[in-house]
């Protein structure tokens, strides 16, 4: 699956862009059907410890999933939310199932 990582506000290294793209492309495990996904990096400006913002939109055939994390690390809100889409595309494959 293609990732479309966009940084806002700052350049993000090459190991952050290919750790990003391994955990979503885990995404086609739980769904198939997954057309894009588009990820957003973005440092917000305060003094808070948790000041990284990161959101993921996934989008599937007749809907679209959007998921916003802050944390204190971009790989620590990755994980979150990814759990949070895999569980998303979990139901929304149940539902389908269901009505086959």
């Amino acid at each position: 699956m293609k990732v479309n990582t966009q940084s806002v506000n700052f350049n993000a290294d090459q190991k952050l862009i290919d750790f990003i793209q391994k955990r979503m492309d885990k995404l086609d495990l739980f769904y198939d059907k997954v057309i894009k996904s588009d990820v957003f990096l973005k440092l917000e400006n305060t003094s808070d410890k948790e000041n990284k913002v990161f959101e993921a939109r996934v989008s599937v055939p007749g809907d679209s999933f959007v998921v916003k994390k802050q944390c204190k690390s971009f790989e620590e809100g990755a994980d979150m939310a990814i759990a949070s889409l895999e569980r998303q595309l979990k139901k929304r494959k149940e539902k389908l199932r269901a009505h086959l």
